[in-house]
């Protein structure tokens, strides 16, 4: 239920306020709310407002943010990386080109993060090369010739140049 969250907010920001040395009142005062008000706040028996959570942060000096993480309003997440910065920025591909490599990059990070395999199975997949493609081509390495799965290719299909018989040309393979 949301008692415990809200229960945590305010236990959240009653240690925000005594850290900063700051009294209920003087809070208060710099939040716009009355004190009974956000002394229920702080015993958890009001849930406040985006808008007094904003009123609160300014008043304790940090981040808005931090009060809306900690009151469930919006998730935690991870800074974005260099690659999705990138593809972002990028004006000569499509808006629904951008969203597919970021649905796949975001796919291979979550796997990753999911599977997260320890330092002797990234060892042993060294050890155990994939095999050679059957093309004998000497400049492809093995992951050139690694099937993508089904939900990719279909996410991939309309963007794909193809020749006649609907192969992937050489020319996207290099993206």
């Amino acid at each position: 239920m949301a008692l415990p969250k809200v229960g945590s907010i305010g236990e959240y920001i009653r240690e925000q306020r005594t850290q900063a040395k700051i009294s209920l009142r003087q809070l208060a005062t710099a939040a716009g709310v009355s004190n009974p008000y956000l002394s229920q706040i702080e015993r958890g028996l009001r849930k406040p407002s985006a808008e007094i959570l904003n009123q609160i942060a300014k008043g304790l000096h940090i981040s808005s943010q931090a009060l809306y993480v900690q009151a469930g309003l919006i998730e935690e997440r991870e800074p974005d990386s260099d690659v999705l910065t990138a593809i972002r920025a990028d004006h000569l591909i499509t808006e629904r080109q951008r969203q597919v490599l970021i649905d796949i990059y975001e796919s291979f990070r979550k796997e990753n993060r999911a599977g997260a395999p320890d330092e002797d199975a990234q060892t042993s997949q060294k050890t155990h090369p994939a095999p050679e493609p059957h093309g004998g081509d000497a400049t492809s390495s093995p992951n050139d010739e690694a099937p993508l799965p089904e939900d990719y290719l279909a996410a991939l299909k309309p963007f794909a140049a193809s020749s006649d018989n609907g192969n992937v040309t050489p020319e996207t393979k290099e993206g």
